[in-house]
């Protein structure tokens, strides 16, 4: 047991957060076009939150061919770096600490999002199923539809999409951020070369589970140098079930997760990477998390572990006392409240979240939720 509570300092590689309630990745398809630009709303979006003791952005592609929805922002042109600096900068104004999340979707895209409409790249060409993809139909709309048949990645391009990697980090530090994560789940090009159901490599990316944890482990030692290792995180969701609603929003359950992910956590651990994110189911009734898993990685895993997925303040503290998490992150609730550290420290009532401005549009439904007075 613990006498921290939410509200308690965190030191994350090197940084002191003042409290233990985060931002998590939530993508909101906001950008500016043409160029997958943030603006001036991102700018206030991600100000507006900045009292949260740890922020990460929504998923942001680090190639062209890492897209998976329209309107999704970058981090692979000029444009873009300059337009995350202005967020970055108002974040460290208002005193908040703010990590990039380098995404990649793989398979999960479209011919339409695919520089010349090429097929999306994979581990192996094995179609996603179950998920949809966000392509633009004129300025302002667009559609839902399946993802395009993939095609698998040579060992030589593996290999270059570890160093875009490379170059996305150093891009990310040349925007002010404070350090990055990686997008390891949600059925993503990380995941799936994970992912038994989606790696059938033969090469020394395939086959066992330390090979196809191999891209990953590339990765991080190819990006921990940018900003040191404690100042790179990496996300996974590790699914114990097999319901559509999972497969769909949180991508692919192992046949022994338990093992795959533990595993994972080792490896990470080792590699002395400054936190883990774990992203749990997020909808009503959904399972939780078995203990005896929470229990394991924080016996393999030593630095901070951070949970998001349908936590409160009660979950998040009695998950704290138990000493399984770290840091805790609120999705639709931080988007709902912009003053949500405050809001929950000082028990005031939460705003609800508008589920139809969730993705895409205007101002409505991103920066207008109001601060509780």
């Amino acid at each position: 047991m613990t006498d921290k509570t939410l509200f308690s300092p965190l030191q994350l590689g090197g940084i002191t957060l003042r409290n233990r309630i985060a931002l998590p990745p939530l993508t909101r398809c906001r950008s500016e076009q043409p160029g997958n630009i943030p603006g001036e709303m991102m700018v206030e979006y991600y100000r507006q939150r900045a009292s949260a003791g740890f922020m990460i952005t929504e998923g942001t592609q680090i190639e062209p061919r890492g897209q998976g929805y329209a309107w999704t922002p970058g981090i692979h042109s000029e444009e873009q770096i300059a337009g995350w600096k202005k967020v970055t900068d108002a974040v460290h104004q208002e005193g908040g600490t703010l990590f990039c999340q380098l995404w990649h979707v793989g398979r999960v895209s479209h011919t339409a999002l695919q520089p010349a409409e090429q097929a999306p790249v994979a581990p192996s060409a094995v179609t996603a199923t179950g998920v949809r993809v966000f392509i633009e139909t004129g300025p302002g709309e667009g559609v839902l539809t399946s993802p395009s048949a993939p095609r698998e990645l040579t060992t030589a391009e593996v290999k270059e999409i570890v160093a875009l990697y490379r170059t996305a980090a150093e891009n990310a530090k040349k925007a002010g951020f404070d350090g990055v994560e990686l997008h390891s789940a949600n059925g993503y090009l990380i995941n799936q070369f994970i992912s038994e159901h989606t790696n059938f490599r033969t090469d020394e990316y395939g086959g066992s589970l330390e090979n196809r944890l191999r891209f990953l482990k590339e990765i991080v030692e190819a990006i921990s140098p940018v900003f040191g290792s404690q100042r790179v995180g990496v996300r996974f969701a590790p699914l114990f079930t097999s319901t559509d609603e999972e497969r769909v929003y949180l991508g692919l359950v192992e046949s022994d997760p338990y093992a795959t992910y533990i595993t994972a956590a080792k490896m990470l651990n080792d590699l002395d990477i400054g936190y883990l994110s774990i992203a749990e189911a997020d909808w009503d009734n959904s399972p939780e998390l078995p203990e005896d898993f929470r229990s394991a990685l924080r016996q393999a895993f030593r630095s901070p572990i951070m949970y998001a997925g349908r936590y409160t303040r009660e979950k998040a503290q009695r998950v704290l006392e138990n000493g399984w998490g770290d840091l805790f992150g609120f999705g639709r609730t931080f988007i709902a409240n912009p003053d949500l550290p405050a809001r929950l420290e000082q028990g005031h009532p939460l705003n609800p979240a508008d589920a139809s401005s969730l993705y895409g549009g205007t101002s409505k439904g991103y920066t207008d939720y109001p601060t509780y007075r």
